[in-house]
């Protein structure tokens, strides 16, 4: 669905919501600039880069949307308050990535939990893609899946053996790729943060490169009041 301030597209079986607002900021290459030049850290156990704090004052010209798309898409009544806002660049090699960091992810289990994604990099950099677990359908992993889902994907790795080391970006015997976004530069993807997902690393011979070749992003993550 488009209208005249963002795409609504619905994907897999459940229909999940994901809405894609292009040129979302209007001064996007100061962003980049700022986030090429802080300080970055260790980005956490599961993600394969590196994050530097982000002022999410940046997200207050577009509030208003912002709110209408949090309220009528996601059905956040009450609206959302911002949990943390990050930038972010991939870091690591394919052959240095841990399983799982090798097959689709999950923000965590919580409905109430959106991610706001940025592209401060260009389509050449790959964007994001969703999943299906064929063996049990889950595209989305509540509290109530978790441990049907983990029991299924120890299973499936004795089965199948541990995913390659690279990045992943189609469909295998385990997944099931159900949508993709297409990065653009200054483009913002809003989805709930369950929902089986991965970025696509389309350039990886750019990791650990120079900085301004590097697949760069503004994460926000926001829970329902």
């Amino acid at each position: 669905m488009q209208n005249k301030d963002y795409t609504l597209i619905k994907l897999g079986n459940e229909e999940f919501p994901v809405a894609i607002i292009d040129d979302f900021s209007e001064a996007p290459e100061t962003l980049r600039e700022t986030g090429l030049n802080s300080h970055y850290s260790k980005g956490g156990r599961h993600y394969p880069g590196h994050r530097a704090p982000a002022s999410a004052s940046y997200l207050k010209p577009q509030n208003t949307l912002l709110q209408s798309i949090i309220r009528d898409v996601f059905g956040f009544r009450n609206g959302a308050a911002i949990i943390e806002c990050n930038y972010s660049i991939v870091t690591t090699p394919p052959s240095a990535l841990t399983p799982i960091q090798r097959i689709p992810h999950f923000d965590g289990t919580m409905p109430d939990n959106l991610a706001l994604l940025h592209y401060l990099c260009d389509e050449e950099e790959g964007g994001t893609s969703f999943y299906r677990h064929r063996s049990t359908g889950f595209e989305s992993i509540t509290q109530e899946r978790l441990k049907t889902y983990d029991s299924s994907l120890q299973s499936e790795i004795k089965k199948y053996g541990m995913p390659k080391s690279e990045y992943f970006s189609n469909s295998n015997k385990m997944f099931e790729k159900i949508g993709h976004v297409e990065a653009k530069f200054n483009r913002m993807v809003i989805y709930n943060g369950l929902h089986l997902h991965s970025g696509n690393i389309n350039q990886p011979q750019n990791i650990g490169g120079a900085p301004q070749n590097a697949r760069m992003t503004l994460n926000t993550f926001m829970r329902a009041k």
